[in-house]
């Protein structure tokens, strides 16, 4: 690859196309978004990938005190279960998700202001072998 077009990659400017998984992921998550929306939920970040079972993908944020967040997730039909992870900037769990299902979520008020990582985990698939769709959201009010 050319050297403008990892530039552009880098940016986000080109990005690899959503697989079909991906992409009911991120239906399913868009309409969980403008459901908060009645409840004044605002978007603080959205992403999706692809996991094989077992697999999972860490994502850093930055959380502020005093603001209320819901962390939610949604997976493709190829999933039986996903499960969300909160963690502290030391490491230590402070939710996890302990429902069997495809669309997880948690709710955290941090006191302080600081760095937090969340874990979107695929840990049940229908098939095995194959991959899911995961769309993961952070919203706050």
């Amino acid at each position: 690859m050319t050297r403008a077009v990892l530039a552009l990659l880098a940016l986000g400017v080109l990005a690899t196309p959503a697989t079909a998984g991906e992409r009911e992921a991120e239906s399913c998550l868009r309409a969980r978004i403008w459901d908060g929306y009645n409840e004044d939920w605002a978007v603080r970040t959205a992403t999706a990938t692809t996991l094989a079972q077992e697999e999972y993908r860490i994502y850093l944020v930055t959380l502020y005190a005093g603001n209320e967040y819901k962390v939610m997730a949604c997976a493709d039909d190829k999933a039986t279960n996903i499960d969300l992870v909160l963690h502290d900037a030391d490491g230590n769990v402070l939710k996890s998700d302990e429902t069997q299902n495809r669309q997880p979520e948690l709710l955290f008020k941090p006191e302080a202001t600081s760095t937090y990582f969340v874990v979107v985990h695929a840990t049940a698939l229908a098939e095995e072998g194959k991959k899911t769709g995961v769309g993961m959201a952070v919203t706050y009010r």
